[in-house]
């Protein structure tokens, strides 16, 4: 624990939490992944960012990775202790820009299927998914090096328990590829997900 953290402690304030962490999953099954992901994503937008209904859907979202952990490839995290609110909020918006901008991270609901549509549709391969939350208090299981596959299973039941335990201030998911038919290659892996580290 830093002066900082000691001082803060001391003065009774409150400590917040920033942390993203990134999982890529590989193989011929990942595909299903992205109709949990799409339909999570949809749920928050219907429910104009409801924190509960998000809640929700993120632990949908860790039980279903934590399924698939046979799937898991590489992965990352990053995050921050803050004192003040407003600082954390602004870390938490400085991710949120970052992880859609990452290469086809931002879903589009706008249009339906078009009848020209092909009938079959590739299927990737890849998928990362990014989660950022903001929530209060410490949980050292989010606040450690995630790139092993036992720390990973460890943060994602943490991430449950949080909801759980209403601790959470704020959540974000983004996922590239973002639809069922877009294709995220090993070289667009490279190039947009330099963080990722072997499990």
């Amino acid at each position: 624990m830093g002066l900082r953290d000691r001082f803060s402690k001391l003065t009774g304030g409150t400590r917040f939490v920033v942390s993203r962490l990134f999982l890529h999953l590989a193989g011929q099954e990942v595909a299903p992944i992205l109709g949990v992901l799409n339909s999570t994503a949809r749920a928050a937008i219907d429910s104009d960012g409801d924190l509960e209904i998000m809640g929700e859907g993120l632990v949908e979202l860790c039980q279903t990775l934590l399924q698939y952990d046979e799937y898991w490839l590489s992965a990352a995290n990053e995050g921050d202790v803050f004192w003040d609110e407003g600082e954390a909020g602004d870390y938490v918006n400085e991710l949120f820009t970052d992880s859609a901008q990452r290469y086809l991270s931002e879903p589009d609901f706008s249009n339906g299927s078009q009848p020209n549509d092909p009938l079959s549709i590739p299927v990737t391969r890849n998928v990362v998914v990014m989660i950022t939350v903001a929530f209060e208090g410490e949980v050292p299981e989010l606040e450690t090096d995630l790139s092993n596959v036992e720390a990973l299973k460890d943060a994602l039941k943490a991430l449950i328990n949080l909801h759980y335990k209403e601790k959470i201030r704020a959540i974000q998911v983004h996922f590239s590829p973002a639809q069922l038919g877009d294709e995220l290659t090993n070289d667009q892996l490279l190039q947009y997900f330099t963080e990722l580290i072997p499990l």
